[in-house]
C-alpha cells in the first residue's frame, strides 16, 4: 500500500508594511506619557541632553521619530557614530541617538559629542533599554557626563494601552479583528509590545499562508503550544 503523501505547506508572501510614526498614531497612556510630554515640551527641555529608556518595542524610536520631525534633528545609530562623523551630525544642532548601549558605543565619539554638543547648545535625544547609571563604561570622564543626562523611562504598557496597540499593529497591516479577538490575545500573551507586534506579525503571515481570515480560532492554533504566552 502506498504511503501517505504529505501535501506541501502553502508559502505565504509577506508584503513589506510601514508604521505610522507620526505624532497623531503615537497611543498615550500611563506608561509613556512623561516620554510624550518630553517630545512635546522641546525646545523647553530641563536639559540640552535627554535619554528615553525603556524595553524593546515600548516606543522610543516612534518617539524620536516624532521629535526629529519636529527639531528637524539627523538620527544616527549609537553603534555607528564616530569621532569623525560628530560634528557633521550635529550640523543641524539637533540629533538622535538610537540604542545607546556600552558595547556598541564608541567612547571617545561619544564623550566627543556630549562636550560638542554642550559647546553649541546642540540638542540631543538618546535612546537605551537602561539607564546609563547602569553602563560600565571605561572612559571616567563619559561615564560621569552619561549618568547627568536627564532619564525619561518608559515602562510596559497596562492594559487598556496594551489592547489598543495590539488593534493598532492590525490596523498597520490592514487585518479586521473585533474586540472579542483583542481580548483574547491581550489575556494570552505577554504584556510587552515585542510580544504582540510578533504575535500579530505571526497571525498575519498564517492568516496569508492558509488563505483564511483572521479569527480566534486561528489565534488559537497559532498559541496552543508556545510556552511564552499566558495562560488564562
Amino acid at each position: 500500500m502506498a504511503g501517505r503523501i504529505d501535501r506541501p505547506r502553502q508559502l505565504a508572501f509577506v508584503l513589506p508594511h510601514t508604521e505610522s510614526l507620526t505624532r497623531d498614531n503615537f497611543l498615550q497612556g500611563p506608561s509613556n506619557e512623561l516620554a510624550l510630554a518630553l517630545v512635546d515640551s522641546w525646545p523647553d527641555w530641563p536639559n540640552h541632553i535627554m535619554l528615553l529608556a525603556g524595553p524593546e518595542g515600548a516606543g522610543k524610536s516612534h518617539l524620536a521619530a516624532v521629535w526629529a520631525e519636529r527639531a528637524g534633528a539627523r538620527v544616527v545609530a549609537a553603534r555607528a557614530l564616530t569621532e569623525a562623523a560628530v560634528p557633521e551630525a550635529l550640523s543641524t544642532g539637533a540629533l538622535v541617538v538610537e540604542d545607546l548601549a556600552p558595547e556598541v558605543i564608541d567612547e571617545r565619539a561619544m564623550f566627543h559629542l556630549m562636550n560638542l554638543a554642550r559647546e553649541h547648545g546642540a540638542h540631543v535625544l538618546m535612546t537605551a533599554r537602561a539607564a546609563p547609571a547602569s553602563f560600565a563604561v571605561g572612559l571616567r570622564d563619559l561615564n560621569s557626563r552619561l549618568r547627568a543626562v536627564p532619564v525619561i523611562a518608559i515602562s510596559e504598557p497596562d492594559d487598556q494601552l496594551f489592547r489598543a496597540l495590539i488593534v493598532k499593529f492590525c490596523t498597520d497591516r490592514q487585518m479586521s479583528v473585533d474586540e472579542a479577538m483583542v481580548q483574547y490575545l491581550a489575556t494570552r500573551i505577554e504584556r510587552s509590545v515585542a510580544a504582540a507586534r510578533e504575535t500579530v506579525a505571526q497571525l498575519d503571515a498564517e492568516s496569508l499562508r492558509q488563505r483564511r481570515p483572521v479569527t480566534r480560532a486561528l489565534a488559537a492554533e497559532l498559541l496552543r503550544d508556545d510556552t511564552a504566552f499566558r495562560p488564562d
